[in-house]
Formats: structure tokens, C-alpha cells, sequence
């Protein structure tokens, strides 16, 4: 394609490139950034404003939270969401209530990298939305906020981002530590704000009764596990008694695990916040999950060995899901790793220089933008059926997410090949040129 655009770049942007250069790779928003410019590399984009564009957020808000503590105390939350791109459509993203070890400055870094990645998600499965995300510096589940207390904070950041939400503008949903009931009250709250419109379109990711959509409980992990089933054709691997590696044991994990069994995989290793085991015999996914259930973690899981978190992951597998949060897997872990197929139910576990040598190997990636889009789809179909007022069947939702996911995962693979690129690079290159081309189509105003 031509690309026709002609932006000015801003003073600052060589200081941007020569950070990116320098930058600890374990920055994900420099990590976002170098994607984005390997995949202007590809399709011989040389603009640097355009790829200043492409990289950076439209708009980054952040805000503070008053909130009044069940003891009468006023506690000061701060909040985050960046606006990346919405030149394919309104922007769309979770909103996660977490509290990262980089502290306030790094979540602001992570946030962006998120809305980022948000952006070339919805364009490689052709959903017609850009890229948003939005967060909290609060863990709800280690200071154990009150009911009260989650509820008051939750409806302080609705109300202080309700001005640049809405059904046509930006979509949130959930994401870590959030649940439909968080979005309820966010939904809830938007449309008092707004004359009592009911408005069940500003959010997605509600409860069923709110109108949500099916299959939005298990949609990223489904996803994943469509991405699994078509990588392993490519692969040639027969899933039926393929051993399979849960790094996590989140919403995510669990349900690609489950999906993936009933297409006769087994799961031999799996790994929560306490600790990873691997399971010489293998288990369903449903004991291990009633174990931890029962005893709050994976750890002890009868017939399992405790490992180190590298242990699990460069244990001997055919499939290994990287399910936990970024920057997992490095390259001297990389250089270790046994398996065939990655999928990436994570965002950005893998680091940059990770990515080479795995190729090396011959391991086929689904990377996060493709591998956890499943949320995303099943979000714009919530999202449709939201703005029409009609609801869809189980299997019509799954079907046309499958339908989505499987076309991104053949047009990537087909551009890994074409360009004998790693699929990571192949799928953010057919990414960047999707937003590329309605860029183009739409010009610069005002």
C-alpha cells in the first residue's frame, strides 16, 4: 500500500527513539514502542511522525479518587486511562485495579503499553474499534477494600472519566481484579450522569442480567485455545494427548486449559501467585482448580512437584500458555523453553529480546494482540448487541469470534511467511497497516 501521510515529528522525538534505545526492556510501554517500529520497518514506513503517531496515546488522563473510608478517613486514589488510537473505531479496553511493583509512575508506562497493544488487538481480528485502557493503583484484593469502599472508588473513577467515555467514544470493561459488578456500577453511574439514559453500551463485560453477552466469562481463554488449535495444524501436532503448560491460573489460563482438554490436550504444569507445580501424570483442569479453591493455591496439588516459576516454564511441553502478567519470559529463559507452541494469554510476557531466539528454535508464537483477542471480540459482539437491543446465542457468539480470530491467525501466519518474519512481527506489521490505511482514508482534522 502507499502511504501517503506527511506529520511534522516533534522535537522530542529523538529523545523518545534514543530512550527507546536505552531503555530497561522490562518498560512496557518502550516494549509497545519497539513493536510498533519494527512493523514501520517491515512495511518501509520512514515517516517519523507517522510512527510517532502510531506509538504514542491520543490522550493520556490521569486523575485523583477522594474517597471516604469505611473508618471515616479520606484515602487518595489515583487513576489512569489512555486514549491510543480510535482511527478504526471508538476506543475500547479493560480497566484493571492493580498495583504493580514499579509503583504509580510505572502503571502510568504500563497503562499506555496496554492501550497500545489494545489498538493492534482490534485490528488484527478486524474489529472495527481502536485501543484504550484504563487503571486504579489499588490491589482490592490484598488491602481488602469493603464492599462500600470498592463501590464509592469505582463510582469516583466513573465520574471522573465520564466526560471522555460513552458508547460511540470509549468502551471500557473488565480486567484485573475488576468483574461485571464493577462495570455494572460504572454503567450505572454514566447514565445518571447522562439524564437516566440507560446506556448498557458504554461498557461491556457486564453480567448477563445487565446485558452482557454468553460467553464473555470464558471468551480470552476460548480464544486462546482457538489460536492453539489452528497454530497446532501449522505445526503439525495433534492435540489429542499434546501436553500443555498453564503459566497462571487466572480467568484466562484456566478456560484455555478447559477448552483445550476437550480437544484432547493434557495439562501437566500450572502456576498461581503462590507457586508452580508440574504434574507428571497430568489432571483436569477442573481438579486442580478445586484444589486451589479448597486450599487457596495450586501448590500441593496431589501427584505434583513444587518448581521454580523457570522451572515451569522451560519444563518439556508441546504447548505452553503464558497466562500471567508481563515480562515472563526472557532470553535466557527463552533459550531453555521445550515447547512448540506459545500462546500468549498474557499481555506482553514475552520480552523483546526473547523473541529471536525463540524463533531460532522453531517455536510458533500466537502473540498477545492475536492469542488474547477473544476478550476483545466477544466485547465488540456484547457492544453490538448492546446497540441493537437483540441478544445471541451461546454458540452463535463463540462462532463468530472463532470466525474472527481464526481469519487474524491465517492472514498473520501468511505474512510470516511471505516476509520470513516471526509471527509477533507479522501480526503487529498486518496490524500497523490496518490502522495505517484508515489513517490514510481519513486525513489529519483539525
Amino acid at each position: 500500500m502507499k502511504y501517503v501521510a506527511n506529520l511534522t515529528c516533534e522535537p522530542n522525538l529523538n529523545i523518545l527513539f534514543m530512550f527507546m534505545k536505552y531503555v530497561v526492556s522490562a518498560d512496557p510501554f518502550a516494549n509497545a514502542t519497539k513493536q510498533v517500529n519494527d512493523a514501520c520497518d517491515i512495511l518501509g514506513i520512514k515517516d517519523k511522525g507517522l510512527r510517532e503517531y502510531l506509538a504514542m496515546p491520543n490522550k493520556m488522563l490521569r486523575v485523583k479518587i477522594p474517597v471516604k473510608m469505611d473508618n471515616g478517613t479520606i484515602r487518595i486514589f489515583t487513576g489512569f486511562r489512555s486514549q491510543h488510537n480510535n482511527d478504526r473505531g471508538p476506543y475500547k479496553g479493560g480497566i484493571r485495579y492493580f498495583d504493580p511493583k514499579g509503583g504509580v509512575e510505572y502503571m502510568e508506562r504500563e497503562v499506555m503499553a496496554l492501550s497500545s497493544w489494545m489498538t493492534w488487538k482490534c485490528a488484527i481480528v478486524d474489529v472495527p474499534l481502536g485501543g484504550g485502557k484504563g487503571a486504579i493503583y489499588v490491589n482490592p484484593k490484598t488491602e481488602k477494600l469493603s464492599d462500600g469502599e470498592l463501590e464509592r472508588l469505582t463510582r469516583g473513577f466513573a465520574y471522573k472519566i465520564s466526560e471522555i467515555i460513552g458508547p460511540e467514544k470509549d468502551i471500557p470493561a473488565p480486567d484485573v481484579y475488576t468483574t461485571g459488578r464493577e462495570m455494572t456500577q460504572i454503567m450505572d453511574t454514566f447514565s445518571k450522569l447522562n439524564g437516566n439514559k440507560h446506556s448498557p453500551g458504554v461498557i461491556t463485560g457486564k453480567p448477563i442480567s445487565m446485558g452482557g453477552s454468553l460467553a464473555r466469562n470464558v471468551a480470552t481463554g476460548l480464544g486462546t485455545a482457538y489460536c492453539v488449535k489452528e497454530a497446532a495444524k501449522v505445526k503439525k501436532l495433534n492435540l489429542k494427548g499434546a501436553k500443555v503448560i498453564l503459566q497462571g491460573f487466572g480467568n484466562a489460563s484456566t478456560f484455555a486449559g478447559e477448552y483445550l482438554e476437550k480437544m484432547g490436550a493434557k495439562i501437566v504444569g500450572v502456576s498461581d501467585s503462590k507457586g508452580s507445580i508440574l504434574i507428571s501424570k497430568s489432571a483436569k483442569v477442573e481438579k486442580i482448580l478445586a484444589h486451589k479453591q479448597k486450599k487457596g493455591t495450586v501448590v500441593g496439588f496431589p501427584g505434583s512437584k513444587k518448581v521454580t516459576t523457570e522451572e515451569l516454564l522451560t519444563a518439556k511441553c508441546d504447548v505452553l500458555i503464558p497466562g500471567a502478567l508481563e515480562n515472563q519470559i526472557t532470553a535466557d529463559i527463552a533459550k531453555k523453553l521445550q515447547c512448540k507452541i506459545i500462546g500468549e494469554a498474557a499481555n506482553g510476557p514475552t520480552l523483546p529480546e526473547a523473541d529471536p531466539v525463540i524463533y531460532k528454535k522453531n517455536i510458533l508464537v500466537i502473540p498477545d494482540i492475536l492469542a488474547n483477542s477473544g476478550g476483545v471480540c466477544i466485547s465488540y459482539l456484547e457492544w453490538v448487541q448492546n446497540n441493537m437491543g437483540y441478544y445471541w446465542s451461546f454458540d452463535e457468539v463463540a462462532g463468530k469470534m472463532e470466525a474472527n480470530i481464526t481469519k487474524g491467525f491465517k492472514d498473520a501466519y501468511s505474512l510470516s511467511k511471505q516476509h520470513k518474519i516471526d509471527m509477533r512481527r507479522a501480526t503487529m506489521t498486518l496490524a500497523v497497516e490496518r490502522v495505517v490505511e484508515a489513517f490514510n482514508q481519513k486525513g489529519i482534522w483539525p
